[in-house]
């Protein structure tokens, strides 16, 4: 099991339109069978702010979602294009954990 942490921060007049792709993305996402947990989440006090919490089973699910149509439409094609600062970072469960 691997997790990916992102914080995404977008310019303030785009966090709208952030949040209707990330809604997509958490949707389309779900379905996919490699993934165990895909969580976004957006700041009250600064609404330009978004963290996602992905949990994938192996690296080969990360694989597939990084390759698949609606990551590269909603997060290349999208989010990417709006992110002022992009924070991220793949981590592991600790031993003795899963």
């Amino acid at each position: 099991m691997l997790i990916q942490s992102i914080h995404y921060t977008v310019a303030d007049e785009d966090g709208d339109r952030a949040a209707e792709l990330f809604t997509e993305l958490q949707e389309l996402s779900r379905r996919e069978p490699g993934i165990i947990a895909f969580d976004i989440g957006r700041s009250k006090e600064r609404p330009a702010v978004f963290a996602l919490w992905e949990v994938y089973r192996d690296e080969a699910a990360l694989a597939a979602h990084v390759a698949s149509e609606h990551f590269a439409r909603l997060v290349i094609g999208g989010v990417r294009r709006l992110v002022v600062e992009r924070n991220a970072e793949t981590v592991f469960p600790l031993e003795g954990r899963s």
